[in-house]
């Protein structure tokens, strides 16, 4: 199967290995080439047609291996592939480039709660001193006062901006945003679909009747077709035989047709599989989960029920939101803040000891008013605070009181 190489992102991975291969006085070259962009966009794929194409030979490591129970591991793991692509241009006389996939999966940090290991910090600093010293990298315990050759580092990831700032910057790693245009994605599903009789044209069609889906997305495509035809014999073996049919099988492995790949039935299923991908977007059952579960952390406990001889007390306030709060809320959220709320009870007032209440750095406008409700409901007798947080400048814009402790919010 012929597939299809984007010129532009071949030109970036040539132009990337080569230079780091050749020695032009005067000249710094970045050692890593760092290719990011959206989920599904052929990132992986490509640059593997392009190593195919120049003869480029690949040492692969993967983003889930930079974590380990054992400190340092990581970061040696790395030092000793480098070592080993050294060895390999040296022994074979040709390019080799030592390739890092999804490595802000591995190596980034997005948000408070990842958490940052020293293995994290290692392999940081590693690839950073890799960049900086490509012809002397030593193995932990051991020195070789001998230079090697100088390896290309090609990286991929979604979120560059996850990675440690002094990783990503210019002398230390290019940076190339791989979005396919409109002509490469022409390219690439005609590639895909090249045994499937489809004309130019059909192809075209197919690419803008789903204008936003990724590269992947026609791949699943492809691969859905010959879901009827294998229901199909699923159904005819039986679902209690299938298993030996399959796996150990003296009648060899099954033999299908060539399955419908017109244009009307590629859209069809195409659609259906827009559908099923919009329902994981719109369920966000987890969002429902975390605010039944925050509810139900401020229940009252079975000594605080109310007896029938013991009458329950008139609160003083009304967990209702009033219409200043809720615009005030959306109005921070709509301007890319975030939201947090604190309390305090009267005597710490005095000394400024505010304590967060529920959630921190809320984004969502229906999170925020459930988390002010309960914590308006559970801390009815204290001062209860509005803070707004700008997330760039990690910095707080806004402190509204909006509960005090006689009651008035």
């Amino acid at each position: 199967m012929a597939y299809y190489i984007a010129p532009r992102f071949l030109d970036k991975l040539a132009v990337h290995i080569t230079k780091n291969f050749l020695n032009i006085p005067g000249i710094r070259v970045p050692l890593i080439l760092g290719i990011h962009g959206r989920k599904g966009e052929g990132k992986t794929f490509q640059c593997e047609l392009s190593f195919e194409k120049m003869g480029v030979e690949v040492t692969l490591i993967s983003g889930g291996e930079l974590e380990s129970p054992d400190a340092g591991d990581p970061a040696r793991l790395i030092r000793l592939r480098y070592r080993e692509t050294a060895e390999r241009i040296k022994v074979r006389g040709k390019m080799c480039v030592l390739m890092i996939n999804d490595l802000d999966a591995g190596a980034g940090r997005f948000d408070e709660g990842t958490q940052y290991t020293v293995n994290t910090q290692l392999v940081n600093a590693t690839l950073m001193n890799i960049a900086d010293n490509p012809t002397d990298v030593q193995l932990p315990g051991s020195y070789d006062a001998n230079p090697i050759r100088r390896v290309p580092i090609i990286v991929t990831g979604n979120d560059f901006s996850t990675l440690y700032a002094p990783l990503i910057r210019d002398g230390r790693m290019e940076k190339f945003y791989w979005e396919p245009n409109r002509d490469d994605k022409v390219g690439i599903v005609g590639g895909i679909f090249a045994e499937d009789g489809l004309s130019q044209r059909e192809v075209e069609q197919l690419v803008d009747t789903f204008p936003h889906q990724s590269i992947d997305f026609f791949s699943a495509l492809r691969s859905r077709i010959y879901d009827e035809q294998i229901r199909d014999f699923i159904h005819q073996i039986g679902f209690e035989h299938i298993s030996l049919r399959v796996v150990n099988s003296v009648e060899g492995p099954p033999v299908f047709k060539k399955p419908d790949f017109s244009l009307s039935h590629l859209i069809e299923s195409g659609k259906f599989m827009v559908t099923e991908q919009k329902r994981v977007e719109t369920s966000q059952l987890v969002d429902e989960y975390n605010r039944l579960n925050r509810g139900k952390s401020y229940q009252p406990t079975p000594s605080s029920e109310v007896t029938s001889s013991n009458p329950p007390k008139q609160q003083n306030s009304s967990t209702h939101l009033n219409l200043e709060t809720q615009e005030q809320i959306r109005q921070i959220l709509s301007q890319g803040h975030q939201i947090n709320f604190e309390h305090v009870d009267e005597r710490r007032f005095r000394t400024g000891s505010w304590q967060s209440c529920g959630s921190i750095h809320i984004d969502a406008e229906s999170d925020a008013i459930s988390t002010l409700e309960s914590c308006l409901a559970e801390y009815s007798g204290e001062y209860v605070r509005l803070v707004g947080i700008d997330p760039k400048a990690k910095r707080r814009v806004v402190e509204t009181i909006i509960q005090r402790p006689n009651g008035k919010n």
